[in-house]
């Protein structure tokens, strides 16, 4: 067998492998990590305040319950969906966030999916963050769409930080930003 064929055969197993087996969904997964970035944090003077607090959600345990309850905190927002490859890369950023800052900042990781699809991922993801669930309908004070999209709010109801597709959550620039906005 020549040389360039061998190659050849080479790169159409590992493109294949990218498509039918486990590990071209962890390979997929690393590449939308690698081409995440960190988010743009929003000028103070372009920053929006949140209209109302006034909005529906729905615990892990399916109970309802007001997003009032984050008024005057610190708030991280990330709509996601457990069978979207680029949520399951950013998620795993924002776990690491959640373990140093989920006891000073409010995080609300909403999905729209039902509850069995959700715990499975959670459960084979080995993520720990509550999951929030949207109820469809239910106005809310921020855009619900695209999947993946966060935000990062302050104190007074700013949005400090809006990404609207995959972003790099585990970084320096974001952790810095965080402190400071617990500080204020």
């Amino acid at each position: 067998m020549k040389k360039s064929t061998f190659f050849t055969l080479l790169v159409i197993g590992l493109v294949l492998s990218l498509f039918l087996t486990p590990l071209g969904y962890q390979g997929k997964v690393l590449l939308n990590r690698l081409f995440s970035f960190t988010p743009g944090i929003v000028a103070p003077e372009n920053r929006e305040t949140l209209p109302n607090y006034n909005w529906k959600l729905k615990d892990p345990n399916w109970e309802f319950f007001s997003f009032e309850k984050s008024r005057g905190k610190v708030i991280f927002i990330n709509f996601w969906a457990s069978w979207r490859l680029p949520c399951a890369a950013e998620l795993q950023d924002i776990q690491r966030l959640y373990e140093d800052y989920g006891d000073r900042v409010d995080f609300y990781i909403i999905t729209n999916e039902e509850r069995p699809p959700v715990q499975d991922f959670m459960q084979q993801k080995k993520f720990t963050f509550p999951v929030t669930y949207l109820i469809i309908g239910e106005p809310a004070p921020v855009a619900t769409e695209p999947v993946p999209s966060s935000y990062i709010i302050d104190k007074k109801g700013n949005i400090v930080v809006r990404a609207d597709d995959i972003a790099d959550w585990d970084n320096r620039t974001i952790r810095e930003l965080l402190d400071k906005l617990l500080a204020e």
